[in-house]
This record gives structure tokens, C-alpha cells and sequence, in this order.
């Protein structure tokens, strides 16, 4: 048996150590150790891998990482595993919807793939993950290189002089486990999907990195004033170039940062003209190009301007998931998304409850779409423990840089619906604290609580925040709906509020009702209600009810539901669309001309 191999040292240890993932858990993939992609080409190590599922972590303990390979006519021990050989899944994927002997499948799985490798004298190389769930341990021939927690933001492991010319092994072994330390914990409210499921590369670059770029239009500079930030190794000038404004700017790089103000003129972003602009960072021997627009969100009391212009969102709240694919994401179904929101009427997408793609940020930019964003902070987390207060911080700050080139991003939210203890306001205050001091030109949300006995909007959070999130469910799970008014009239906050959920289910199957709860009429009721009450509340500035589309989890397991929650405004089909879609449009369509209006004759 492995346990007695050279490989695991103590049969012992092996077999009873419970501390054994403690030397292969640092969590040294993190933030500091990302790099600017811009528009870096990668080599993809996408395709089939090896893989192997490890309820028990049998791997960790036996160190399969230190297998090499060999034919099993030759082996000495009988191997319980084998990372070079037998069944295999696709990366991009969520092992769930491979196999169905997966699909509820919570645990540690392996995945191995060769990598054949050449270096170029004076490059770096740079292994990047877009996103694995959750925990992610990366091995090279056989050699730890460390850990990423986290299952939605990107991450790198430097791997210069770790490969060797010709043949390299590269292990993951990803890990989706619910626990008590992880953010999100162990109670959520959609699938805990697991895997490798965002793309995987190798990146090369000069010895000489860009490691970050931040570009911004200054909200206090009337327009005017562009400032950039870069920090870069290996150089001591770099040079920023914005062609189309006739810009080339020489930043001084001084112990790895710099940054310098310039005049410019640029056409504003907006949803109603995305302007977009190639720009160009040189540090040393590196190159990055990113595309950005410039625009200014601010807010002032209760009151919200994108480019000084009065803004009122029009939204809706999406997950990451497919029916066929889980959480990866391709164009078309991005595409898909944003085009249903703009016939719908949307200036404005919440992407709940975590991290999404890049590419769905970077196409909100494109076709003028305004986000939140926001990290898993959700309902039950360990507030009092520093390594919870870690892992928060760490997504946060991940999101943050990948991200915050896009215009189309004007909040950070960080969180959603937790109990206010003091733990809680000290953990999420910091996390506002952070976001604002990483990025000082957006505004920072959460979806606060209701105190339902006060009939009130009450959580010492928002004293923090810029725009106060409500997810109120009056018609659903709140039976009497007279008690939203008189909620939003006691309430009277010194800022503004936007509705982040409201909604209710509606089967449109077969297997659906015709009328009363979970039927087509009953959803459409509730959002002509909805509708009616909040329409004229003047400290509303939006809303993003739940959800675009209907989407899998766990949790939901009633006759209606079968593992769905059932609250899209179309089916999980993508295509099907229920009555409250056109109930929703017609009240943004309505909405969007007469503040178009309004704003011509001012």
C-alpha cells in the first residue's frame, strides 16, 4: 500500500494525521502575487486532464503529487490512484454536470496534465487560474508551489525556474468542501459547483513585470484630470499611452510604484455611449494594452450622478450558471444575458453573489451595461475569525484589481444579508474600508438588514457605505405586503437605497401551477405590486430584482422547485420567457423616456 511507500515516509502519519493539508496551505496565491493581463497572450493548458475524485483526501496524505510516472506492470505498490492515466475531464468544467456519479460529489479531486516546456533566456513564466472552487493546491514535478482560497477570482503561481526543457507534470488538486472558515460558508442559496471551471494558461513575460495598472478619471477634476497608477519590477520609468487623446506620459517608478496626473478631454463612458479607449503601459521590457473607459460616480446624499447626470438603476440580478454547464461561461451566453437585460430596458446588472468572469465585466464595458460586483460575504460567516477576516479580504482586493479598469463597474459590494453583531460591523467595515482605500472612485454597497418588529431599514453598516441594498421579498416570503410602504416610510435614510432582490417563483413547466404560489400570474402579481410601491419613493435610486434567469441549487427541493430556484424571468432555458419580464421592461422602457425627458428640458 502507498502508506508504506518512500513516498509517504510514516505509515502512521499517513493514515491518522489529520493535520496532514497544514504544510500544503499557506495561501500564498493571493493578491500580491497576481500580475496586469491587459491583453497578455497565454499559452492555454485548456483541454482534457487527468482526474480523479478524493473524498478522503487519500492524495494529500499518500502524496500522489510525488508519483512518477510508470507503466503499472512495473510498479512496486499497488497504486490507488493514477495521475497519469484513466478517466479524464475537460478544463473548463464543474465536474457536477460531467458525470452524474459526480454531481453531488463535495471533496477534494485531482487533476494532472503534461506540459511540455522550452525556456526563452531572460522570461518569466507565470501559471494563471481564472478560477477554481475552492481551494486549489498546485504541484510541479512533484514539488508543492503553493494555495489559493477563493472560488470565483483569478489567481498565478510563478513557476520561472521551476520548469525543466521537455516534459513538466502539473498537478491541481481543488478542493470544494463547505466549511466553517471559508466565505462563503457552509449555507448558501446556490450550487456548490466544483472544479477547474474558468480557463488555464501560461504566461510568459520579460524579466521585467507589470505586475499592476490602475487609470481613472479624478471625480474631482471636473472632467478634466486623468490619473494613473502603475507598479511594475525590474523598471524604473514606465510610459503610458492613450493614442486617440494624444497622450504618451512618462510615470518615475520608485521601489515598484508610480504615478502621475494628467489633463485630458476624454468622451465620458456612459450606458447610452460606452466610449472606450485603447491605452498602453510600458515598464521596462513589458507590454500591456487594456481598453478603458472614463466616467465618475458619485454620490451625494441621497442622491446618485454618473457623469454628473441624475442616475436611477434599472436592473437585474444574474448568477453564474447554465443548465448544461454549470458556472463556465462562454460569449454567446454572456451575450445572451446582457442583450435580454438591454431588451428588458437595464442600464444596470448586479452580478450576485460572487466574483463573475472577466469577460463579463469587460463586455459590460462594451455594450454599456453599469455593475455591482460584489465577494461571498454571505449570510453565516465566522466574523471573529481572523483567518475568515483573510480570506474576505484577499477576494476583495483580487476583484478589485482584476477589475477596476472597468467603467462599467460602479459598486463594490461587501455583502450580503448577514446578522449585525459587532463582529460582523467591525469585519465589513473593514472590508468598505479596504475597497475604498484600493479604489477611491466608486461607491461601496451591501444588502443590509430589516428590522421586520421596527418596520424599518436598521444596520449600523450603512453608516459606512454609499448606497444601502435591500433584498425585501413582500408578496414571497413576507406575506403582508402593506408593510413595504410603511418599511420605506419609516425608514428615511440620509442616503440612497436600491432594492438589490425582490421577487417570486414561478414554475412554467409542465409540472408548474396555473394559479396561486410558484404560477406564471402569481410571480407577475407580486412584481405589479412591487412596481406600484417603490416607483415614486424618492431615496429609491434602483432596483435588481431575483433573477434574470432560473438557476440550480441545492437548497430547493420543493415540488415546484426540483433543485431549481424558480424566480428567473426566464426559465432556465434561456430562452422561455414568463409574463413578469414584460411587466418589468414596460416600467423601465417607461421609466428610461421619461427621465430622458426630464433631463432635455433641464
Amino acid at each position: 500500500m502507498l502508506e508504506r511507500s518512500e513516498l509517504a515516509e510514516n505509515a502512521l502519519a499517513a493514515l491518522h494525521d489529520e493535520d496532514y493539508d497544514r504544510p500544503f496551505n499557506p495561501q500564498n496565491l493571493n493578491h500580491e502575487t497576481m500580475i496586469f493581463m491587459g491583453d497578455r497572450k497565454g499559452r492555454s493548458l485548456d483541454g482534457d486532464w487527468n482526474f480523479c475524485v478524493d473524498i478522503l483526501d487519500t492524495g494529500l496524505r499518500q502524496k500522489w503529487f510525488a508519483m512518477l510516472p510508470a507503466d503499472p506492470s512495473e510498479r512496486d505498490e499497488p497504486w490507488d490512484y493514477d495521475p497519469y492515466m484513466g478517466e479524464t475531464t475537460p478544463v473548463p468544467s464543474c465536474w457536477q454536470v460531467q458525470k452524474e456519479k459526480w454531481y453531488f460529489f463535495e471533496g477534494s479531486a485531482w487533476y494532472t496534465r503534461p506540459v511540455d516546456f522550452s525556456a526563452s533566456p531572460g522570461k518569466r513564466y507565470f501559471l494563471r487560474i481564472g478560477a477554481a472552487q475552492y481551494d486549489c493546491k498546485v504541484f510541479l514535478n512533484g514539488a508543492f508551489v503553493g494555495n489559493h482560497y477563493g472560488g470565483s477570482t483569478p489567481f498565478f503561481a510563478e513557476l520561472t525556474g521551476k520548469l525543466k526543457d521537455g516534459s513538466n507534470w502539473l498537478m491541481l488538486c481543488v478542493n470544494n468542501v463547505r466549511t466553517t472558515d471559508r466565505v462563503p460558508m457552509r449555507n448558501t442559496d446556490w450550487f456548490n459547483y466544483g472544479g477547474v471551471y474558468r480557463e488555464v494558461s501560461l504566461i510568459e513575460t520579460p524579466e521585467s513585470v507589470i505586475r499592476d495598472f490602475f487609470i481613472y478619471l479624478c471625480p474631482e477634476g471636473r472632467n478634466r484630470q486623468i490619473r494613473m497608477s502603475v507598479h511594475a519590477e525590474g523598471a524604473e520609468t514606465a510610459t503610458v499611452e492613450i493614442p486617440e487623446l494624444g497622450i504618451s506620459q512618462k510615470v518615475d517608478i520608485h521601489e515598484g510604484h508610480g504615478e502621475a496626473v494628467i489633463n485630458a478631454g476624454p468622451v465620458l463612458w456612459s450606458p447610452e455611449n460606452p466610449k472606450l479607449y485603447d491605452v498602453i503601459v510600458k515598464a521596462g521590457e513589458d507590454e500591456v494594452c487594456d481598453r478603458v473607459g472614463f466616467r465618475t460616480i458619485v454620490r451625494k446624499g441621497r442622491e446618485l450622478y454618473l457623469n454628473g447626470r441624475p442616475l436611477w438603476l434599472r436592473g437585474i440580478s444574474v448568477h453564474e450558471d447554465d443548465d448544461k454547464l454549470g458556472k463556465v461561461i462562454t460569449e454567446d451566453d454572456l451575450k445572451r444575458r446582457y442583450e435580454h437585460a438591454k431588451e428588458m430596458g437595464c442600464n444596470y446588472v448586479r452580478l450576485a453573489h460572487y466574483p463573475h468572469h472577466e469577460r463579463a465585466v469587460q463586455l459590460a464595458d462594451e455594450m454599456g451595461l453599469l455593475l455591482w460586483t460584489e465577494i461571498p460575504v454571505y449570510w453565516a460567516i465566522d466574523f471573529e475569525n481572523p483567518a475568515t477576516q483573510n480570506d474576505a479580504r484577499n477576494q476583495l482586493l483580487e476583484m478589485v484589481k482584476r477589475d477596476r479598469n472597468r467603467a462599467s463597474v460602479i459598486i463594490w459590494s461587501v455583502g450580503n444579508e448577514n446578522a449585525d453583531t459587532d463582529a460582523r460591523l467591525d469585519f465589513m467595515r473593514g472590508l468598505a474600508e479596504t475597497a475604498r482605500s484600493e479604489d477611491p472612485t466608486r461607491l461601496i454597497a451591501a444588502a443590509c438588514l430589516v428590522n421586520h418588529q421596527k418596520l424599518k431599514i436598521e444596520d449600523r453598516l450603512a453608516a459606512y457605505l454609499d448606497i444601502i441594498g435591500i433584498n425585501e421579498y413582500y408578496g414571497w416570503y413576507d406575506e403582508d405586503f402593506s408593510e413595504l410602504p410603511k418599511i420605506l416610510a419609516n425608514s428615511q435614510p440620509d442616503r440612497p437605497v436600491v432594492v438589490s432582490e425582490t421577487g417570486a417563483d414561478a414554475d412554467i413547466t409542465e409540472q408548474g401551477p396555473k394559479t396561486g404560489l410558484f404560477s406564471e400570474a402569481y410571480q407577475a402579481e407580486v412584481y405589479r405590486k412591487q412596481i406600484e410601491t417603490l416607483k415614486d419613493l424618492d431615496f429609491v435610486k434602483g432596483m435588481s430584482p431575483w433573477i434574470l434567469y432560473d438557476f440550480r441549487t441545492e437548497r430547493r427541493q420543493g415540488i415546484f422547485q426540483r433543485g431549481f430556484n424558480r424566480k428567473g424571468l426566464i426559465a432556465a432555458d434561456k430562452v422561455t420567457k414568463k409574463e413578469a419580464f414584460d411587466i418589468l421592461a414596460s416600467f423601465y422602457h417607461a421609466r428610461a423616456a421619461r427621465e430622458a425627458e426630464e433631463w432635455e428640458r433641464s
